[in-house]
Parts: structure tokens; C-alpha cells; sequence
């Protein structure tokens, strides 16, 4: 099995007016746009009371050599989904509100491919290789991917019209 190391996590959380499908096809995107390969691993939609409940669970990944993956995780969850028209340029348009949260989760992967899964002492050797031999690249690949996913959270917040830790905009 490979083996995965999670280097950071983190949400983004908002309340208020944006719309679903610019939302899911701007993070789409982005991440094909950084070589990316999205598998979406599920979607579920209930319809609610108060409106749409929404979850999206992607895993996106990117090959960084044959030892080395990326692999950034995506859980939507959409609460309270109403479409409503708003005002934008003299239009009516039709977005939604309603509050939205994405997880992400930055993995790195290493012998995605279980090369050094076939005896005892290839997994051994595989420690000795990560923790010794090549530790300085291990640790140039996680400052990679952690630069990439707050890249990806800066962009959502950005979308989401959120800045820094102020109170969400309606």
C-alpha cells in the first residue's frame, strides 16, 4: 500500500449570494488548468425545507515523478441551497444563496504505484530511502503542495468575494 502524508487541511466557509455551477466549474478549472486529474467520488442532492442540501466529494491528482503524487481533496458541503435574481449590470440573473464549506486536504503520496510493497524488507528499505536518502526532496515536494493548495483556497476565497478572516459580504 502507499503511503500518504497528510501535510495540511483546511475550510472555507460562506454564507450569503454566489452561484453553484460558476463555483464548481471555476475550482474544476483550476485544478485541470495545474495539470490536475479531478475524480469526482460522489455527489448527493436533497431536497430540504429550506432549500437544496448539496455534498461534492472530489479527490484531484497530479503525478509529480514515479515515486511522487499529488492528491488534494475537495469535500463540499451546501446547506440552505434557494435559487433567488439579483441585480448585476442592469440584469436580472439567477444565482443562489445559501451557505457554502469546502475542505481541502493536501496529500502527498509516495510509491503511489506499490513498488516497495512486495517483501518485508522492500518496505523497510522504503523507510530507510524516505527518511534518509531522499528527505530534502520529500521536503521540497510538501512546500510544493502546500504552496498549491493555499493557491487554491486563496483563488476560492477570492471567488467567494472573502477576505482574509472578515465577517462574509452579502
Amino acid at each position: 500500500m502507499s503511503e500518504k502524508d497528510k501535510i495540511f487541511a483546511t475550510k472555507v466557509k460562506y454564507t450569503g449570494i454566489w452561484d453553484f455551477k460558476q463555483i464548481y466549474r471555476f475550482l474544476y478549472d483550476w485544478f485541470i488548468d495545474q495539470g490536475y486529474k479531478i475524480i469526482e467520488k460522489g455527489y448527493t442532492e436533497k431536497i430540504k425545507a429550506d432549500g437544496k442540501e448539496i455534498e461534492v466529494h472530489w479527490e484531484a491528482t497530479r503525478k509529480i515523478s514515479d515515486y511522487f503524487k499529488f492528491l488534494i481533496k475537495a469535500d463540499w458541503m451546501i446547506l440552505g441551497m434557494s435559487e433567488i435574481e439579483v441585480q448585476k449590470e442592469g440584469a436580472k440573473v439567477k444565482m443562489n444563496k445559501g451557505y457554502i464549506e469546502i475542505k481541502f486536504a493536501a496529500v502527498l503520496v509516495k510509491d503511489y504505484e506499490h513498488r516497495w510493497e512486495n517483501t518485508a524488507f522492500l518496505k523497510f528499505l522504503r523507510g530507510v530511502y524516505d527518511r534518509y536518502i531522499i528527505r530534502s526532496r520529500v521536503e521540497g515536494y510538501e512546500d510544493k503542495l502546500l504552496e498549491e493548495v493555499d493557491e487554491v483556497i486563496a483563488q476560492t476565497k477570492s471567488f467567494l468575494a472573502i477576505e482574509g478572516k472578515q465577517p462574509p459580504r452579502e
